[in-house]
This record gives C-alpha cells, sequence and structure tokens, in this order.
C-alpha cells in the first residue's frame, strides 16, 4: 500500500491537508522543552511552537501540575448562572497587563470563536444603540482571523477561503502596509494607506462597525510585520469616526512580539482585544474576547432582548482556565520572551547575511521571518513549501513553512545554542536549494 492510500484509508481527517497526497503523519510520544520524540525515537526540535501555542515548551511540570490538581476539584460546570474560581483569577491577572480600558472578560475556547465574539459584539454594540446601519467591517488585506465563516468574512482573500465567498459577508479590505529590514519606502505605503481609510470613513461616517487588525504581526498571512506607528495613527482615525478598533493578538499575544502584549509594543488601546492560542501554555483549548466598559454597559440592560446571546458548552473551562493562570504567572517570572528579538538578529548576521536565496528579512519578538526567493509567484502554494518542510525534517527540525516565507516562532524555553542549531540547519538547507 502507498503512502497516500495509507493516509487515505486513515479514520482522522487532518487540518490544512490534501489527504490524497500529503506525506504519511509523524506520530508522537512525548515532548519536552523544545523536543519532539516520534515513535521511532527520533527527535525534532518544535521551531514554531506546534502551531504558535506552546510558548514555554511541551511537558512544562508547573503547567501540568496546575492541569491535575485543577481536575482533582473540578473538571468542568456549566458557565451561565455559575462562576468558579480558575476563570475569575484568569480574568484579573489579564486585565492587570492589557490597557485599563479593556475591563470586560468574555470566555470561548479557540481563535476562531474569539473573533466571531468580537465580531457579533461589535456589531450588537451599535444595534443596542439604535445604530443598526453599521453593518461593515474594515480588515487588512493578507489578513487571517481564522476559518469561520465570519472569521474568513473579514480575512484578507486568504487562497484558502475561496469555495465559500459565496457564503461569506463583504469587507472593505484595505492595504496592510508591510514593512522589513532596511525598507526605505515604509512611510510611503502607511500614509496610502491611511489616505484610503480617510476616504472610506469621510463617505460612509456611520457605516462601518469596526476595525480589525492582527496588530504589528499579520501571521498566516506570511508573517508581514508593520510598525507601532501605523497602529498608532490607525487608531485615532478610526477613533476620530467612532469605529471601533478590535486586535486580532490570537497569534501575537503573550509575548510573541517582545512585550506581553502587541497593543503594549505599539502603546496603543483597542476597543477589543482576541485572545487564544499561548493563553492555557498550549495545554488545552481557550480564548477569551476582552471589550471596554462602554462597549459591556451598551449590552447591560433592563432589556432581555440586549443580552449578548452568545455561548459555548466549554465556555471557561475550569481545566483549561487553571492552567491559562499557571502560564500567565510563568511569563510573569521567566519574561525570556523579550531577550529572543536580539538572538535571532545576531544569528541572521551570523549565518544568512546577504543570503541570496533570502528576501525582506524581519523581526518582531520571538518572531523572525524570510521570504525565500524562488522562480515561482511568492504565495502560500508556492511550491518551495513542502521541499523545504521535508528537508528541514530529515535535519531533526519541525519548520513549516507558509508558502515561500519561513519563520522562526520557538517556544521561549529555547537555548541560545538550540536557537543557533536553527539558523545552521537553515543555512545548510538553502545552500542546498541554490
Amino acid at each position: 500500500m502507498s503512502s497516500t492510500e495509507e493516509i487515505y484509508d486513515s479514520p482522522i481527517w487532518q487540518p490544512f491537508t490534501q489527504m490524497k497526497t500529503a506525506p504519511i503523519p509523524l506520530k508522537v510520544v512525548k515532548g519536552q522543552g523544545v523536543m519532539l520524540e516520534l515513535e521511532d525515537k527520533r527527535q525534532i526540535m518544535d521551531c514554531i511552537s506546534s502551531w504558535w501555542v506552546t510558548i514555554h515548551g511541551h511537558g512544562h511540570p508547573i503547567l501540568a501540575e496546575a492541569l491535575y490538581k485543577q481536575a482533582q476539584a473540578l473538571e468542568h460546570v456549566i458557565f451561565t448562572g455559575f462562576t468558579h474560581e480558575p476563570a475569575e483569577q484568569l480574568a484579573r491577572k489579564l486585565l492587570q497587563h492589557l490597557p485599563k480600558s479593556l475591563r470586560r472578560v468574555f470566555f470561548s475556547d479557540n481563535g476562531s470563536t474569539a473573533m466571531e465574539v468580537a465580531l457579533k459584539m461589535a456589531y450588537q454594540y451599535w444595534f443596542n444603540q439604535g445604530e443598526s446601519d453599521r453593518t461593515t467591517f474594515i480588515s487588512f488585506e493578507g489578513g487571517y482571523h481564522g476559518d469561520t465563516i465570519g472569521a474568513m468574512s473579514i480575512a484578507g482573500n486568504s487562497p484558502w477561503d475561496q469555495p465559500f465567498h459565496r457564503l461569506m459577508f463583504s469587507t472593505e479590505l484595505v492595504p496592510f502596509p508591510a514593512t522589513f529590514d532596511n525598507d526605505a519606502d515604509v512611510e510611503v505605503r502607511e500614509a496610502q494607506t491611511l489616505e484610503i481609510l480617510t476616504r472610506l470613513l469621510k463617505q460612509n461616517p456611520t457605516r462601518y462597525a469596526g476595525l480589525f487588525i492582527e496588530p504589528l504581526v499579520q501571521g498566516a498571512g506570511g508573517m508581514r510585520v508593520c510598525r507601532p506607528q501605523f497602529l498608532q495613527a490607525l487608531g485615532n482615525l478610526a477613533h476620530s469616526f467612532g469605529v471601533l478598533v478590535i486586535y486580532d493578538e490570537v497569534m501575537t499575544g503573550f509575548g510573541r512580539t517582545g512585550e506581553l502584549f502587541a497593543c503594549l509594543k505599539a502603546e496603543t488601546a483597542p476597543d477589543i482585544i482576541c485572545l487564544s492560542k499561548g493563553l492555557s501554555g498550549g495545554c488545552l483549548p481557550l480564548a477569551v474576547t476582552v471589550a471596554t466598559e462602554d462597549i459591556y454597559r451598551a449590552f447591560y440592560s433592563d432589556d432581555v432582548s440586549k443580552t449578548f446571546f452568545h455561548g459555548h458548552s466549554y465556555t471557561g473551562n475550569p481545566l483549561a482556565c487553571a492552567t491559562g493562570v499557571a502560564s500567565l504567572e510563568l511569563l510573569e517570572q521567566n519574561p525570556n520572551f523579550r531577550n529572543l528579538e536580539q538572538q535571532h538578529r545576531c544569528y541572521l548576521k551570523k549565518y544568512l547575511p546577504d543570503h541570496p536565496k533570502i528576501d525582506k528579512v524581519r523581526t518582531c519578538g520571538t518572531i523572525a521571518a524570510m521570504d525565500i526567493v524562488t522562480d515561482s509567484q511568492s504565495g502560500y502554494f508556492n511550491a518551495i513549501a513542502p521541499i523545504l518542510k521535508q528537508r528541514f525534517l530529515a535535519e531533526g527540525f519541525l519548520l513549516r513553512p507558509l508558502g515561500n516565507t519561513l519563520y522562526l516562532m520557538p517556544p521561549y524555553c529555547i537555548t541560545s545554542e538550540q536557537l543557533e542549531s536553527i539558523y545552521q540547519a537553515i543555512r545548510r538547507v538553502l545552500d542546498t536549494i541554490i
């Protein structure tokens, strides 16, 4: 039986995978720190934190202990009409680190759902105040906010959204002023985007409910970076027209940009922020959507029809919340994420200076990214991605390029020597494809 037939016969349908042509999935039996152990005893270094969630590394004893203790007390309870200490504690700890204007925490269980909550919350905020014509959202080209219909609708024409366009609602898309190291034209692109936005808002000042953006770094769209100065100007512009600003920090939250949250690094305060991925340290599905008091008050009423009718069976799960508290305490006590950008820059300069196969190098906190130069068009379906993925696996590294964009997003427990070994492997692999 061929490898493709073996995958086809498996009962598991894997995400983002063409099951007919994909290689046989590797079976992982154990994770420890930055390393994964496969069934055949091979060791693979997890250079992308397993889709950006295991911020402290695998098998962290403090997270495991928090999960174990909570499981002995309360594994789950309905979260409407009831509450529990892990959720209360996590909400209060989060608010201590977020901009002071963000005061109300709504729990859910994944990033896409956190975005759906924000969409509904932003629209109903206006609806409850009699402004039901504010039905349109603004978002950015290249953005990615999840895989539900609503989250796809506010994305920036992602290539995997094509079959669903007839189901999606329309959104105003504006250019994302992506930048990179030594970019001389970034201010021009920022000004152009702000001009487009200003024109839209002036033409229809009461049409827009909110503006969605991944602050500082667009993730799945290719690790595209923007500057804090742009986010500051963007927030001022949107608020001058009364439009809500919604930050998708599902990926950028919990240290990824070099600060605990991108909004802190950019010195901005959104009206709504969505958090997930690293929220539980990679242990369990967990998400929150945090809003200002002003938004909350639009729902706080004697009129039951103004209720925010949204929820899920696992909303505020105690096990997930307990690991979230432990994860946040680890970030408070061990802020190693603040040191990784300097290390990235050091190894980029040491191993990949002016490499002919690399273009548009960019770094932001714990994230480093670069475009691989190929003869094909840049983008998610660039044929270099599966080639690089297999080459790196053969070297013992889990790197999962986004098309021709190669990026690193390691767990914060990675040592300087381990990080250096990734850059050494990148150099070796790139030298073989020249």
